[in-house]
């Protein structure tokens, strides 16, 4: 692991949610699993902006990838057993079939899905901002992160369009929350 990602995981770490989520990670069994998005970092900005590693962050996301039954009812099963392991630590968290995001996301969104995703890292690399685009779980020795376009933007503050995902008004809606909770963030050209 390099650096960065060192620096990613401990600052991760920092954020006594995310830690309890990774601490019971067996007990949820989710197939390709990942805590994924705002609850990582966000973390990152708050520990730079000098606030509490857990200031305003609203859900802790999961993704997994399970195509055998792309029903709501089944992704709804999933959620009442995160619920059951994670339900005492007062957060609110979230589970998402990976395997079934075209099948809602226009109807969510407004507009369309670029078609159905074959794992839970194709779902990562499609966050509106590709600074915004990491995942962890727990492996083996230590953590696995997934971060496809890297770490240092996120570092940095720097916010670009995903080209993957191509929204720009859902972009200007996220970036406009980002800022307004992190101010130092700067907007930067694909």
């Amino acid at each position: 692991m390099t650096q960065r990602g060192a620096d990613f995981v401990r600052d991760v770490l920092a954020n006594r949610h995310n830690r309890a989520i990774l601490a019971r990670w067996p007990e949820l069994a989710l197939p390709d699993g990942w805590l994924v998005a705002g609850c990582l970092f966000q973390t990152v900005w708050n520990l730079q902006a000098g606030r509490a590693p857990e200031a305003d962050i609203k859900d802790y996301d999961l993704f997994y990838f399970d195509a055998t039954d792309l029903g709501e009812d089944a992704e709804q099963r999933v959620q009442a057993r995160v619920d059951a392991v994670l339900g005492d630590l007062g957060v609110t968290v979230e589970a998402s079939n990976q395997a079934r995001v075209h099948l809602w996301y226009e109807a969510y969104f407004g507009q369309p899905y670029p078609g159905a995703l074959r794992s839970s890292r194709e779902g990562i690399e499609r966050f509106l901002v590709p600074c915004t685009c990491v995942g962890i779980r727990p492996a083996q020795a230590a953590q696995e992160v997934c971060a496809p376009y890297g770490l240092d933007d996120l570092y940095a503050g720097r916010l670009a369009p995903n080209p993957l995902v191509p929204a720009p008004t859902l972009f200007a809606r996220k970036v406009a929350s980002y800022r307004a909770r992190w101010p130092a963030l700067q907007v930067v050209a694909a």
